[in-house]
């Protein structure tokens, strides 16, 4: 919240800006064990509403970002080994490439104010949902 009230106060004088949030499938429904991530995570997806809402008419682009997978990267690779599991043993395109995951957000910073997207899913083709 305080981030994103901070960015829009900076773009809102000079009519135009970005501002992407990054949640989770969590947002959508929740599953066992993870009762304060999905709350947490459902809470930004209505901040991102309420603010496309709010700033959208100041030129202002929010998007939330559904990101289903973890991300391939040295952080989750490590996680995944302290749950005693090997990355490598991990089915091919089981973790996102952070490049795909990039190249969504460099997609929805160029697009055209006469379709902006305000939700996005992301998630590898074998992830389950």
């Amino acid at each position: 919240f305080l981030a994103g009230r901070e960015a829009a106060r900076y773009m809102a004088p000079r009519g135009c800006g970005k501002i992407f949030f990054t949640g989770a499938s969590a947002s959508l429904r929740g599953k066992p064990g993870y009762s304060a991530f999905s709350a947490g995570k459902a809470g930004l997806r209505m901040l991102a509403q309420s603010m496309a809402r709010e700033l959208g008419p100041k030129n202002i682009h929010i998007a939330h970002l559904i990101i289903d997978a973890g991300v391939d990267t040295e952080f989750v690779r490590e996680r995944i080994k302290a749950a005693g599991r090997d990355p490598e043993a991990l089915p091919p395109d089981t973790l996102m490439d952070p490049n795909s995951v990039a190249e969504a957000y460099w997609m929805l910073y160029h697009q055209s104010r006469d379709g902006w997207t305000h939700e996005l899913d992301l998630r590898p083709f074998r992830e389950s949902w």
